[in-house]
């Protein structure tokens, strides 16, 4: 079954693996804005907040990176929020430096799409991500997915840190 989200409406297809909660989160390769390979395994033991985002260059993007950097100050050191999406990681330091994004670490899928692939969130028609966030706990279950069903909205923050909350 194809799996589809919207932009302003006009739908879109999602190619990769679709994952589910209670799943085990496969692992993916994506640089950092040094350009250096990081891999969801390089967080073992903590819980993983994945907050994914089309390309931090749009108004929704830049508002979801900057509301989940302040929350992550509030947060334990077993948590970790990574944003991932399709930006080159020159754009993502670029960003990260003028917003002030300094406690989640931020990530680019643009060399592999490992991430999208892996996670079945790869949007087939613009070779974007779509919107969505998961958590993934300390044993690397997924506990929580959300697919933002319109990309120009936003995810239900407060549902993401009710669901974090259970886990913590």
């Amino acid at each position: 079954m194809e799996r589809k989200v919207t932009l302003f409406g006009n739908p879109l297809t999602l190619i990769g693996k679709e994952v589910k909660v209670g799943d085990r989160a496969p692992d993916f390769i994506a640089l950092d804005k040094e350009l250096r390979e990081i891999k969801l395994s390089d967080f073992r033991g903590k819980i993983k907040v994945i907050s994914v985002t089309p390309s931090l260059d749009t108004p929704v993007c830049d508002l979801q990176a900057k509301t989940f950097n302040e929350r992550a100050s509030k947060l334990s050191e077993d948590v970790v929020i990574i944003n991932i999406s399709m930006d080159l990681p020159f754009a993502i330091a670029r960003f990260c430096s003028t917003a002030g994004i300094d406690k989640i670490v931020v990530l680019s899928d643009h060399r592999e799409a490992s991430f999208g692939l892996n996670y079945g969130l790869l949007i087939k028609e613009l070779r974007l991500l779509c919107r969505a966030v998961l958590i993934i706990d300390k044993e690397d279950i997924i506990r929580y997915l959300e697919i933002v069903p319109e990309i120009t909205q936003h995810p239900d923050y407060e549902r993401v840190f009710q669901e974090l909350s259970k886990i913590l």
